[in-house]
Parts: structure tokens; C-alpha cells; sequence
């Protein structure tokens, strides 16, 4: 009996609960269908990534970035010694996508299923490292799965990619809270994504690196702010910002922009601080909160809180931008990828964010004639991956692993805890999985499983 429930809770760990249909045939009406269509298993999937940035999960990424600090519990913005679950990843948007994926008959469906699919996985092991992807998802076929090596993982995203857009045609898809069926936008969505992901291979696999942003670059990546990938949530209680219920409804100002963030921005007057953070309300100056400190006498106003931005009600959630685009096709100029001149890539990248945030771009001339902002070649990676943190903002897992990969911008200790370099596996995973698993933090780590081990791609 304890065997069978053992594999039971592996079975819902790795397939999602429509893996338990014990009989399908009772009391099954007509008239009230018992499966989702897959318009809405990829709708519910595109929902998920709304956890990004805010809820419990997004908040890690806040911290670990250091775009944040905790005024309350800050304990809370401490880094996580524990292990950290990317359970729900495979029960909830990556089984709906692979259901797509296998059922569906419509070509641009299935596209945008591979092209989410590429980007979750993405997502997932870049936190955690080596992570199960070929044998997941596979339901009763197999309830305890390997762990794919990171390369091998990225290598199928890779490919996955280039099927996805393979398959795009003509027409539209239904149920698309992202791009409402255009399917050209989802086209230059996963181009730019592999060429992002190529990019994060620059120092363990530079040729490889060059040669997919080269590939993804020529296919057709993002071309404006009009093609960004955000998630847009409403103006109803039921679909709203996690930080607008949270610091408007509920009252709680528990969080403040961090030194780190600030001390980069207030020195050149950035038009994007007061779209970030309030000044605070003691001396109306922009002050950051130094990561994993309490306020002095638990008094937050002294410092900046949380801006405009997090407390609209139906605030964009900018996810994968046309910026960051930039941004590296200003890095692979530099680092002589790609002809195109450097500087006008990070210039023009800066524009577009400062455009993307305020809904301007009347202040990107002033802000980038200034000593320190504008571009120099001696500093071209450091200016580069500053000015893309900056843009990051709120995109906390985003940032957090950019900074992993280049360590720029210098990031202050946690009350004295460096910056993680990976999230450390969820405990149960020891005993549900224990031979993958094992042989995983074995082959990454030398047998011990914490957040100072680092990701294959992470040579900083």
C-alpha cells in the first residue's frame, strides 16, 4: 500500500491530476465537457506566467535580483537555504502544453504550445540546473524521470524552437491573452528567445552561442516595443496585479526598492526611478533599502516603496521585451558576434526602455549623454549588462540570471549571504526520485545539493 502511494504522489508530481482517470464513462454529461479544449489548456499556461513576478514564487526572483527588499519580514528576503519546488512547473503549464502538443491537429496551436513549452523549460533550468525534460511529462510511462544535463537541455530547447517555428502558417489561434492570435508576434517571440538563451552560453560555449544568435537573429527577432512579450492583467479583483492586491487592497508596504537598485539609478537622474519606486515620504529623496536589513526602528519612510507600476490594478508584466533584445545584439557587437555597430545597439536598447516604461523617450538624450551612461568600449560589457539589469526591473529571475552569467551589476551581501547562484531542489525529491536525483546533484555538484553550486552555463 505505501508503494502505491508513493507512486501515486510521483504520478501527480509529473503528470498533473489528469493522469488519475479512473473511468471516465460515469456520470459523464454531454452537455458539460469533462476535458479542456487546447485553446484553453495554452490559455491557462500563458496565466502561470503571471507567477513570474509576483506571488510567494516571484518574489524569490525580486530578491535574488536584488530589485527588492522586505520592510516587514525581512527574513522573508533572505535567500532560501532550503529547497525550492519546481513541482508546480510540470503540473501545471508544462503538462497542459505537452497535452497540446500531442493531441492538438492545428499547426499554429501546436507552435505556440512548443514555443511556451521552450520558454518555461527555459525558465526552470535556469534556476535549478540539470532538471528532468526528456522522460518528464510522460504520465504512468515513467514516474520517476532522469535528469537532463543543462547542455543537453539546452539543446532541446534549441531545437524545439526551430520546430515551433517551423510549423507557424497562416491564420490565427483563439484563447491568446498574450498576442490575441497574432501568430507573426509569436514567430519573432521565439527567435528572440533563442537568440536570449544563446546569449547565456557565452562563456561556457561561445562558438555554439554565436553561431544560435546568429541563426535566431537571421530568422526574425522582435523589431519594436509593439512585438514585447508581456502579460496583461485587468482591471477586475479576480484578474489583477499581485502587487496591487497586495500593497493597494491589503495595505501592505512591505517592500522597497533596494540600494543596489537605486544607487545605479538616482546618481543619473533615470527617468525610470519614479516609475519604480515613491521617494520616501521622510525628505521626499529616492532612498534604496539595503537588502536583508530592517528599517531603523521598522520606519519605512525613509526609504522608496514600491511605485506606480506595481500598484496598477491591471499593470504589464513585461516578460521578454524588444529592449533586452537590443541589449544583446549590443553585447554580440561587441563581443564581434554580429557586424552591427555596438554602441547604437545600447543606445538605441536604453531609448527603448526608458520609452517602454515612462511611454516617452523625450528623456533618453539627456540621460544618455551623461558620464557613466554613455556607451564606452573600455566598459561595453559592464555598461551593457548594468543598463539591462536596470530594464530588468521586477523581471527578478530574468535579472538574477543575467548577473549570474556577466556579474555585473556588484551586488551587496544579505546580511553577510552572497547572491545564490541556483535554487537547491525541492527535499522530496530525494525520496521520490532518489537514483535521478542523486545522480544529478552528484554530477553538478559533487553529492551536496545548495544554492552556491552553479549551473552549467555559469562561469563568472
Amino acid at each position: 500500500m505505501k508503494k502505491f502511494l508513493k507512486l501515486l504522489l510521483i504520478a501527480v508530481i509529473f503528470t498533473g491530476c489528469d493522469a488519475l482517470k479512473f473511468d471516465d464513462d460515469i456520470n459523464v454529461s454531454p452537455n458539460s465537457p469533462s476535458q479542456a479544449s487546447g485553446p484553453q489548456l495554452t490559455a491557462n499556461a500563458m496565466l502561470y506566467l503571471s507567477q513570474l513576478s509576483g506571488s510567494t514564487q516571484g518574489l524569490q526572483g525580486q530578491f535574488a535580483a536584488q530589485y527588492l527588499s522586505e520592510t516587514q519580514y525581512v527574513v522573508a528576503s533572505l535567500y532560501p537555504q532550503g529547497g525550492t519546488s519546481f513541482y508546480g512547473f510540470y503540473q501545471g503549464p508544462l503538462i497542459n502544453l505537452e497535452t497540446v502538443i500531442n493531441t492538438t491537429t492545428s499547426n499554429n496551436q501546436k507552435a505556440v504550445a512548443k514555443i511556451l513549452k521552450a520558454y518555461y523549460m527555459w525558465h526552470v533550468t535556469d534556476r535549478w540546473g540539470d532538471v528532468p525534460f526528456s522522460e518528464a511529462l510522460k504520465g504512468a510511462e515513467n514516474f520517476t524521470p532522469s535528469y537532463d544535463t543543462q547542455e543537453a537541455i539546452y539543446d532541446g530547447l534549441f531545437a524545439l524552437l526551430n520546430e515551433a517555428v517551423g510549423l507557424i502558417e497562416s491564420g490565427s489561434i483563439t484563447s491568446d491573452v498574450i498576442y490575441n492570435g497574432d501568430m507573426t508576434k509569436w514567430r519573432k517571440f521565439a527567435n528572440t528567445v533563442r537568440m536570449l538563451m544563446a546569449l547565456r552560453l557565452s562563456e561556457v560555449s561561445p562558438q555554439k552561442a554565436q553561431t544560435e544568435f546568429n541563426n535566431a537573429l537571421n530568422a526574425g527577432i522582435m523589431a519594436s516595443n509593439a512585438d514585447n512579450f508581456t502579460f496583461r492583467h485587468l482591471a477586475d479583483a479576480n484578474n489583477q496585479s499581485y502587487w496591487h492586491g497586495q500593497i493597494v487592497v491589503m495595505g501592505r508596504e512591505w517592500w522597497a526598492l533596494s540600494k543596489t537598485l537605486v544607487d545605479l539609478m538616482k546618481p543619473y537622474n533615470d527617468p525610470r526611478l519614479p516609475v519604480y519606486g515613491d521617494p520616501s515620504r521622510n525628505g521626499g529623496e529616492y532612498n534604496g533599502l539595503p537588502i536583508g536589513t530592517a528599517p531603523a526602528g521598522a520606519n519605512t519612510e525613509d526609504y522608496s516603496l514600491l511605485g506606480s507600476y506595481a500598484k496598477q490594478q491591471n499593470a504589464t508584466l513585461h516578460i521578454v521585451t524588444y529592449a533586452q533584445a537590443l541589449f544583446a545584439k549590443a553585447e554580440a557587437a561587441s563581443r564581434g558576434w554580429i557586424s552591427e555597430d555596438a554602441a547604437t545597439n545600447y543606445n538605441a536598447a536604453i531609448t527603448q526602455s526608458i520609452a517602454q516604461w515612462t511611454g516617452s523617450t523625450d528623456a533618453a538624450a539627456a540621460y544618455l549623454a551623461q558620464d557613466g551612461v554613455a556607451y564606452s568600449s573600455a566598459r561595453a560589457l559592464e555598461q551593457i549588462a548594468t543598463q539591462r539589469y536596470i530594464h530588468l526591473f521586477m523581471n527578478g529571475f530574468e535579472g538574477w540570471a543575467e548577473y549570474r552569467r556577466t556579474g555585473y551589476p556588484a551586488m551587496a551581501l544579505s546580511a553577510g549571504a552572497a547572491v545564490p547562484n541556483r535554487m537547491s531542489y525541492v527535499a522530496t525529491e530525494s525520496f521520490n526520485n532518489s537514483n535521478n536525483y542523486n545522480a544529478a546533484v552528484q554530477r553538478q555538484f559533487g553529492g551536496t545539493d545548495d544554492i552556491y553550486g552553479k549551473v552549467w552555463w555559469d562561469k563568472n
